[in-house]
């Protein structure tokens, strides 16, 4: 586990970066009592939609891209996404039967995920609560030659149909806690066989690191972010009569992602 000495300095690195899975405080992301306050007047979801389709779409479609306008903490944050992303793909690949399942990819982005599943011979409905980034992914598609993955937008709760697969990688930091349980909850509802998630893992070691970023805010505010404890997606997902097959956790100096594989039982 990297020292405290050197998330210390990292909180000063991000005060003016915004990042995907950074401990939220240290991202420059809305995190202070007086949000959580205002959390049942300002609308989360109108809040990410707005900010993806404009200032959010320009940065993150570098960062999920080979583009080198980075800097190093956004190119730190694509590493650690690119190795959530490929992990998810070595499973996919071991079990060898994804070719002519379907797939459901919950908040797409720009199709880091839904077009190698796509290529690999899935049948992938994605979609994203941003039109720019389903719109990016859609291009992205086309001029890959990609037939078998059509792309949309819709947020998470308005996904209805039953996939084989359903995914949702690095999207419940959007997510209060108090409403965690429902998402992974309608997740598993469009699930026939397995569901994969992945989300930023609430423990004490973070919420600390997450205080020390307080002391260091930034002047760019983008959409508040969320950590979640382990417990409450593995008890959702019990609930919806799913089993945890296989996990990884996956963190480099900027990023930390819980992935969990459920399967129904």
């Amino acid at each position: 586990m990297k020292t405290f000495s050197k998330y210390a300095l990292a909180a000063v690195c991000l005060a003016t970066t915004t990042t995907a899975f950074a401990p939220p405080a240290l991202s420059g992301v809305q995190t202070t009592s007086a949000n959580t306050q205002l959390f049942s007047t300002v609308d989360d979801k109108t809040e990410v939609r707005e900010y993806f389709n404009n200032e959010g779409f320009n940065r993150w479609n570098k960062i999920y891209s080979e583009s080198d306008e980075v800097n190093s903490v956004q190119l730190d944050i694509r590493n650690g996404h690119d190795q959530t992303i490929q992990k998810i793909l070595n499973w996919v690949e071991a079990d060898g039967d994804i070719k002519g399942k379907t797939v459901c990819d919950c908040g797409c982005g720009v199709g880091s995920l839904a077009i190698p599943l796509a290529q690999m011979g899935a049948k992938v409905s994605a979609s994203d609560i941003s039109d720019a980034m389903a719109g990016e992914a859609a291009a992205r598609a086309k001029a890959m030659g990609i037939k078998n993955a059509k792309f949309y937008t819709s947020d998470l709760e308005s996904v209805t149909g039953k996939y084989n697969t359903v995914t949702c990688v690095d999207v419940a930091i959007h997510y209060p806690t108090e409403k965690m349980a429902e998402m992974v909850e309608h997740l598993c509802s469009l699930a026939d066989e397995r569901v994969l998630i992945s989300f930023a893992p609430k423990t004490w070691y973070y919420d600390l690191l997450k205080k020390v970023g307080e002391l260091f805010p930034g002047p760019s505010k983008t959409t508040r972010a969320y950590l979640h404890p382990e417990q409450v997606v593995r008890d959702a997902l019990k609930k919806s009569g799913f089993e945890v097959a296989r996990e990884e956790m996956t963190g480099t100096n900027f990023y930390f992602s819980r992935l969990l594989e459920a399967k129904r039982v």
